[in-house]
């Protein structure tokens, strides 16, 4: 049963390409960290398209978390062909006024979250010899940003994990690839007062930040490429960075 996870699901771009990939897929596994609602929302949705959907609340950051899912889905659909890890948080702030805890926070959800779910399901694809990995990532993973020094480390880790580990599992027929967004229309972004996302929107050659469903569309884009694209950072920023 051809199978995929999808975390940081009950909003934004999670959500949207768990509505859009669900068309392909038999069995779509969803999870997020707390809003319940929103994510049995989507499962209702999900399954009106008469398909399996496992949903699960929890701590993306929690390695057995992690692995119940994985195994569970693995249990159910037979096997674990396609993973998008998605879920992430954002800290707004210059350097110095980052606790440390603050920090260790964003690097569990933002980067340990990856390992986690990468670790525990590529047992399974390795198996087949089949699946694809798509991380989702920022330009600030690739040119920085200033006061959010703690969320584009995160999102630099992200890049390089992507393409390291896309040599070693490129002998097993697994694709690993990341999608670098730009400025993107989620709550992420809610923290903007009109006339700086309105400045923001001023910078960005195409002139508006991206939809969620645009870049659940780009997510889907990669996924459909040939196995044989692996270890690319594709960045999808309206022309921006």
């Amino acid at each position: 049963m051809k199978s995929i996870i999808i975390t940081g699901a009950s909003r934004g771009i999670g959500y949207e390409a768990a509505l859009l990939l669900a068309k392909e897929y038999d069995y779509i596994a969803i999870c997020c960290s707390k809003d319940i609602k929103k994510l049995g929302e989507l499962k209702e949705k999900i399954e009106a398209m008469d398909k399996c959907c496992l949903a699960i609340v929890g701590d993306v950051a929690d390695y057995n978390f992690a692995k119940k899912l994985v195994n569970t889905v693995a249990n159910d659909a037979g096997e674990i062909t396609t993973l998008i890890n998605n879920a992430a948080i954002s800290k707004v702030g210059i350097l110095t006024d980052t606790t440390p805890d603050a920090w260790q926070h964003i690097m569990n959800v933002n980067i340990n979250s990856v390992y986690n779910f990468c670790h525990t399901t590529l047992p399974y694809m390795i198996n087949k010899k089949a699946g694809k990995i798509v991380n989702i990532s920022s330009v600030w993973g690739l040119v920085g940003a200033s006061c959010e020094v703690a969320y584009s480390t995160t999102k630099g880790a992200v890049n390089a994990f992507t393409k390291a580990l896309a040599k070693e599992l490129a002998p097993s027929n697994i694709s690993v690839n990341a999608v670098a967004f730009g400025a993107v229309d989620t709550t992420m972004n809610g923290h903007l007062e009109p006339e700086d996302s309105e400045a923001l929107c001023d910078e960005i050659p195409y002139g508006r930040m991206c939809s969620p469903i645009e870049a659940a569309q780009a997510i889907k884009g990669v996924l459909d490429m040939p196995g044989y694209m692996t270890g690319e950072i594709i960045k999808v920023d309206g022309g921006w960075i």
